[in-house]
């Protein structure tokens, strides 16, 4: 008597194995992949909210200083309130990092059609002199544009620990980046020098513009 079958076939059956392997190998293919793009978009804080740049931690509060620029101006973070602000640290006799820098952000301002606020902290007091910062801005064509704020090693020490910053040495450079300040005054994006462009600064600027723009804006109905 033929042998009666109770059960159902398996679905690989009938399939030979190396088509069946190559089967299970190229879903596996599919679900790792898959995973990745939902890894990878979850974890761009950054392209979430609208920024190319790296979002600064949350929570930093507003840092206050008061420094002379290179004309003997009183420069206060706080006279840029309601207005985003490009900040970084360079020193006045740099040959390569600092000047680059400046013609980034030259770029991204030129970029966007206006100029920002810039100011320029420096990371060597002994050497940035009123007329080194003069001599500095004015080579990298941003007179009037970009402020070269200056000040003893001990009114510097506070701003460069706030800003998580390394003050030019002997041994070693100091820490080479652009901090997006944003209308309230908070950190909100930090762009290293080696990853800073006029096109990503500039897209970035134009948010925090638009930001502003938006706050200042009266609500639908007001008078």
């Amino acid at each position: 008597m033929p042998a009666v079958e109770t059960g159902k076939a398996s679905p690989g059956a009938g399939i030979p194995p190396r088509v069946r392997l190559t089967l299970m190998l190229v879903a596996t293919l599919v679900l790792l992949g898959a995973l990745a793009v939902v890894v990878f978009a979850g974890g761009s804080k950054s392209s979430s909210d609208g920024f190319e740049g790296a979002l600064r931690p949350d929570g930093i509060p507003p840092i206050r200083f008061s420094l002379k620029d290179q004309d003997g101006k009183l420069a206060t973070l706080a006279q840029y309130r309601g207005e985003p602000v490009v900040l970084t640290f360079m020193y006045s006799t740099c040959k390569d990092t600092c000047p680059l820098t400046a013609q980034q952000i030259r770029g991204a301002l030129d970029d966007i059609g206006q100029d920002v606020p810039t100011l320029a902290i420096s990371v060597d007091p002994a050497n940035d002199t009123q007329l080194n910062a003069r001599r500095f801005v004015n080579q990298q064509s941003l007179t009037g544009r970009m402020r070269f704020l200056l000040g003893s090693r001990a009114e510097l020490e506070p701003i460069w620990k706030a800003y998580g910053v390394q003050p030019q040495g002997k041994a070693f450079d100091h820490s080479a980046y652009v901090v997006l300040v944003d209308a309230r005054g908070v950190q909100r994006v930090g762009w290293p020098v080696e990853k800073l462009t006029p096109e990503g600064l500039a897209h970035d600027l134009r948010v925090l513009e638009a930001e502003k723009a938006a706050t200042r804006a009266p609500a639908a109905g007001s008078s």
